[in-house]
């Protein structure tokens, strides 16, 4: 399970240290062979075990070229798709073309969303959970039927 946020700083070869933490259990889920790629929404990277990006590659293969919004999102996340493997000191390359579109230029943050990593410049991280909150403090009367029913 892939959760909580985590401080990482990527070296000046582009390569960021997943904590100490996830480690085993990344071995075990993916052998530690991952594919990174841009957020199409946000300015953040997504960090996916090879085994869930095979099942996300699955869902995009299957949408329409010929569909402009479709071919979109395909050339993104496909386009971007970049496949790294841990090292011994359980490290990840990131490619600069991903380094640069998420502004990771010195601290980062690494969030767990159950199934996949997002990557984050550190600055832009605070600014959207700010935004994230301001906004849900903001909407709270406008959930969602399943948000209404979700029982924290």
């Amino acid at each position: 399970m892939l959760r909580g946020v985590s401080a990482i700083s990527p070296d000046a070869k582009g390569r960021v240290a997943l904590p100490k933490r996830y480690r085993e259990e990344l071995d075990a889920l993916c052998d530690g062979v991952f594919v990174c790629t841009i957020d199409h929404q946000l300015p953040c990277l997504l960090l996916y075990p090879l085994p869930e990006w095979e099942r996300i590659e699955a869902k995009l293969s299957r949408l329409s070229s010929l569909n402009p919004a479709e071919r979109r999102l395909q050339r993104l996340l496909l386009g971007h798709a970049f496949e790294c493997e841990m090292d011994g000191q359980g490290r990840i390359l990131i490619a600069p073309t991903l380094r640069d579109y998420a502004g990771l230029n010195g601290k980062a943050m690494l969030v767990g969303q159950l199934n996949k990593f997002e990557i984050w410049n550190s600055d832009k991280w605070q600014q959207q959970i700010d935004q994230d909150i301001q906004h849900q403090a903001e909407s709270a009367d406008a959930l969602s039927d399943r948000l209404s029913n979700l029982s924290l």
